[in-house]
C-alpha cells in the first residue's frame, strides 16, 4: 500500500523493483486525486498491489524497497503478508447484533482476520462470546473510573492485536488511550454520518421524519464520530414505521456495513488519507 505526491514513473518504479527481486504482480490497483496536475506536483496517487514473492527472497525485501523506490518519492507506505491474517481485538456493551454477526462471519472464515479476544464494560455476552471458543474480559467503565478502565484494557490489548472493532461499545474512548494504543480503531456508528453523530441517533432520525436511515463505519479518533470513513449504507423509512422498526431495519445494515469494513482492513483495502479514506 503506498500513498504519496503524484508524479510520473510511480508505478513503473514500484513494478520495475518488483521485478528485479524476482516478484510477480497478481493484482494492481491505483488511483490519483487529480491526475492532470501529476506533471507539475499536484494531486495525490494511491496504491495498493498484490505480489508473490518466494520465501528465501523476501529477507531484506522491505528494507530495500524503503531505501530505494520509497524515499525517491517520498512515500507513505506499508507491507503485510497475506497469508498472516490480522488479529482483531472486539470491545462491545450490551448491544450483540454486531458482535454475533462478525463471530459468525470469522468462525465461517470469511473475514481474512483472526479475532483473538472480546472486551466488555458488561457481563452480559460472555456466554454467548465463550460458546465461539473466545476469551471474555469483563473491564467495567464506571464514570469516575474511567482512567483505570483504559489502562486495564490496554494491558489486555497490547502486543495481542493488530487492530481493535468497537462492536456498538457505547463508551467514548479518550484521545489519550488512543495515542497509547497506537493501532487502527473502527467504530459502527448508527446513522448515516455526518448526520446524526453521538447518541439516540434512530430516535433523532424518527423525529426529524428523514426518508433515509443508515449506518457508518469510521476509524476512530479524539473527534466523536468524526474519523475517516470507511463504508456507509442505507435503508428506506417511512412516517408510519415505529421507532422499533428504525432500530431493526437500522441494526440490518449495521451488521453489513461494519463486516465490510472490518474485512476490507483486515484485507488492506484502505489507505487513510487525512480524514478521508481510499478504499480499494
Amino acid at each position: 500500500m503506498v500513498s504519496c505526491a503524484d508524479q510520473p514513473g510511480i508505478v513503473a518504479a514500484v513494478s520495475q523493483f518488483l521485478f528485479a527481486a524476482g516478484a510477480n504482480i497478481i493484482r494492481s490497483d491505483q488511483y490519483s486525486s487529480d491526475p492532470y496536475a501529476a506533471q507539475n506536483g499536484g494531486g495525490m496517487f494511491f496504491l495498493r498491489m498484490e505480489f508473490t514473492l518466494a520465501a528465501d527472497r523476501r529477507e531484506g525485501f522491505a528494507e530495500s524497497f524503503g531505501l530505494q523506490v520509497a524515499e525517491r518519492f517520498a512515500m507513505t507506505w506499508r507491507m503485510w503478508d497475506s497469508a498472516k491474517p490480522k488479529r482483531v481485538a472486539v470491545l462491545v456493551s450490551r448491544e450483540d447484533h454486531c458482535l454475533l454477526d462478525l463471530l459468525w462471519r470469522w468462525r465461517r472464515d470469511e473475514l481474512h482476520a483472526d479475532i483473538v479476544r472480546v472486551i466488555s464494560n458488561w457481563e452480559d455476552l460472555r456466554s454467548d462470546v465463550e460458546a465461539f471458543g473466545l476469551p471474555y474480559f469483563h473491564v467495567p467503565m464506571p464514570p469516575d473510573a474511567k482512567r483505570e478502565g483504559e489502562q486495564r484494557m490496554l494491558e489486555l490489548l497490547r502486543d495481542n492485536c493488530d487492530v481493535v472493532v468497537l462492536a456498538r461499545y457505547m463508551q467514548i474512548l479518550s484521545g489519550e488511550f488512543l495515542d497509547a494504543l497506537g493501532l487502527p480503531v473502527i467504530n459502527i456508528h448508527h446513522s448515516f454520518l455526518p448526520a446524526f453523530e453521538g447518541a439516540g441517533p434512530y430516535q433523532r432520525a424518527k423525529q426529524r421524519g428523514v426518508k433515509l436511515i443508515g449506518a457508518t463505519a469510521h476509524y476512530v479518533t479524539a473527534e466523536l464520530d468524526g474519523g475517516p470513513i470507511i463504508e456507509q449504507d442505507v435503508v428506506r423509512v417511512t412516517h408510519a414505521d415505529s421507532l422499533e422498526e428504525f432500530v431493526r431495519r437500522g441494526a440490518e445494515v449495521e451488521r453489513m456495513v461494519f463486516a465490510r469494513a472490518v474485512r476490507w482492513h483486515c484485507e488492506d483495502r484502505v489507505i487513510r488519507h487525512g480524514n478521508t479514506t481510499v478504499v480499494f
